[in-house]
Parts: structure tokens; sequence; C-alpha cells
């Protein structure tokens, strides 16, 4: 527990913490979009499990972060697997009568770890950085995270219950942050040469694709519901 005594260890985990702290804002939100129809007390459970799974996945894909942002395509395709998600979380398909309640709970947990894991791909960059090849420490700073984040979701589920337009918020950002991770991937790299516009239109085409989208899903899922109602 030598390390532990040294300026520089708290400096990197006050580093990591922060990091962490900014960072848990999406995560954040995914959680709470995941779990809002959920009952209260499954609601806990899912933020709780769902959140430790999420680090835990963050730990290790931390350790090969470097590597992974190097290969082309995985951005694009974390791209993609977030807008699906967004529009899922959207759209809304909890409210279904013949779906177990446990089912609801394991989709929203898996839902949590899915998304916290693709929107961590440039975020454990930083993490990875600060730690600087100590392991304990980005355990350790990682783990104190997961207070963060179950807080920031749980503040957010009462938001939502009571405005509910901070749903399509959440969604937008979702999409906003796949665009952003579409046009930073290696593969694009030298065909954004010249095109920094795209770092803004690309989050903007997200959100609104994500949110346009959703919206139509809803309501064409309304229509049928009153012509084939239950």
């Amino acid at each position: 527990m030598e390390f532990m005594s040294t300026p520089e260890f708290w400096i990197a985990l006050g580093q990591i913490i922060l990091i962490n702290i900014v960072l848990s804002g999406d995560n954040a939100v995914v959680i709470a979009l995941a779990c809002r129809s959920l009952p209260p007390k499954q609601q806990k459970n899912a933020i709780i499990f769902g959140s430790v799974g999420a680090i835990v996945l963050r730990i290790i894909l931390t350790f090969f972060a470097v590597y992974l942002l190097t290969q082309p395509y995985l951005k694009l395709v974390g791209a993609a697997l977030l807008l699906w998600i967004g529009i899922g979380l959207l759209k809304g398909d909890d409210d279904e009568e013949d779906v177990h309640d446990n089912a609801n709970l394991a989709a929203a947990i898996k839902t949590i770890i899915i998304a916290d894991l693709v929107m961590s791909l440039d975020n454990v960059i930083g993490v990875a950085a600060a730690a600087k090849g100590n392991v304990p420490l980005l355990v350790i700073g990682l783990v104190i995270s997961i207070p963060l984040i179950i807080f920031g979701s749980q503040l957010l589920l009462k938001l939502m219950a009571r405005f509910p337009v901070i749903i399509t918020i959440g969604a937008a950002l979702l999409g906003w942050v796949a665009g952003e991770m579409a046009v930073t991937d290696p593969a694009v790299k030298d065909w954004m040469v010249g095109k920094d516009w795209l770092h803004t239109l690309a989050p903007v085409a997200g959100a609104i694709f994500v949110v346009g989208f959703g919206k139509w899903l809803m309501g064409r899922r309304a229509g049928a519901e009153t012509v084939h109602p239950a």
C-alpha cells in the first residue's frame, strides 16, 4: 500500500474521479431511460446491477482501450448500436403486458451494460491516461464512479416522471454521441480531412434521426393499438 502514500497517486486518483464525474451524465441518462417503466423496486435493482456490470466491463475495456480504438470500423459499429439503443429507449417496449417483470428487469440491465460499453469507448482513454498503468489506481477510480452514476440515475428517474420531455432529450443525447463516435473512427480518418463541418453535422443528424425515427415508431404503434385495441 506504499503507492497510496505518494502525492502522484492522489493527484491521479483525483483526475480519474473528475473524469468520471464529467462523463457520468451520459451513463445516468441511459440508466434512467432503461429503467423508467419498471416498478420502483425493480428500478433500484436495475440501477445497481446495471451500473456495477457496466463498471466491471469498463475496467476490462480500459485495459485494452488504446489498442481497440486504433482498430477501424469499431466506432462505426458502436455508433450504429447506440442509434438502435436510443430509438428503442425512446419508442419504449416496456409496457407489453405479456412480458414478465423479471424479463423487463433483465432487459433493462442488458441495455444499461451494452449502452455504457459502447459510450465508454472514448471515455476510457482519459481514465487510462490518468492511471498511467497503475492497475490498483485504475480500479479504485472506476469503482468510486459507481455511486456517482447511481445517484445521477435516481435523480433523473424522478425528473422524468415529472417532465417526460427529458426522455426525448436523453434519446437525442444518445444519437448525438453516436454521431460524434462515427466521425472519429480510424476507417474514415483520411476521408474526414478538410471536412471539419461533419464533426458538427454528424452529431446533429444522429440526434434528429433517433428522435424522428423513434417518434415515428411511437406514432405507428399508437395507431395500431387504436385500430386493434387489446
